[in-house]
């Protein structure tokens, strides 16, 4: 099985700057990023992903993520969804302000006292969540997550962007149909490394492990299992016989 990257989860907020929920959800996210869990997150940008960015793609279908929105357009959610499936968290920040009674947002550039107070409960709420996905506990006493891998970072980091994450793609062509898969790269990798030749016995061994990270669609098995063949072979030819 490929060792893909540590799981991280991937914050892609509201891009919209007519309102002073936009300018929240843009400084929670920035918070959760750079101060509350900098080793657990990754940003992802709205635009970007909208556009065709790949490796924000990506990262959507493969890791957990969490769409921060000002308004009930819901353009990160929906925008998630369309491209890459459905967030694993959604955050409204109208409806926030409206449960915790607070005051509401004014200021596109700088934030009334309400304002503050709305990107405060924000990234509270995302950390929580982002802690929820990755199965871990926040210690409120200790102030610190519990039974973490890597140290606690307290001090201000740069947020990294999910299209550095170091997921690798790979279009392959299917019954006349461009399709992404996610990891194919390092499959074809790690099977060359294992000493394992393209061969017709390999297609099945090949097409459970790409099954694991991308869906493959009912009836098309056999058409996906031959290109997949087909490829690892100029594979090989490319990295020389295997070891």
């Amino acid at each position: 099985m490929p060792e893909l990257p540590k799981k991280k989860v991937g914050i892609v907020s509201c891009s919209g700057e007519e309102l002073a929920e936009g300018t929240v959800t843009r400084l929670a996210a920035l918070k959760v990023l750079e101060q509350l869990r900098p080793a657990d997150t990754v940003t992802i940008c709205l635009p970007l992903f909208l556009a065709g960015g790949e490796g924000d793609r990506a990262f959507a279908k493969f890791y957990p993520t969490i769409a921060i929105d000002g308004c009930e357009k819901r353009c990160a959610a929906r925008g998630t969804e369309m491209y890459s499936g459905k967030p694993a968290a959604s955050i409204v920040v109208t409806e926030l302000v409206a449960e915790r009674g607070i005051g509401k947002p004014e200021g596109k550039r700088r934030l009334n006292a309400a304002g503050q107070q709305a990107v405060e409960a924000t990234a509270g709420q995302i950390a929580g969540l982002v802690d929820e996905l990755l199965h871990k506990h926040w210690n409120r006493t200790a102030g610190a997550v519990e039974e973490l891998d890597v140290p606690v970072v307290q001090t201000p980091v740069q947020a990294t962007c999910s299209c550095g994450s170091g997921i690798p793609v790979q279009d392959i062509l299917v019954n006349g149909q461009t399709v992404t898969l996610i990891a194919l790269p390092l499959i074809f990798q790690q099977l060359h490394e294992a000493g394992k030749p393209a061969s017709p016995d390999l297609a099945k061994e090949l097409l459970d492990t790409v099954q694991v990270y991308n869906p493959i669609p009912a009836g098309e098995e056999s058409a996906y299992a031959a290109v997949l063949s087909s490829e690892y072979a100029a594979f090989c030819n490319q990295q020389g016989a295997v070891k």
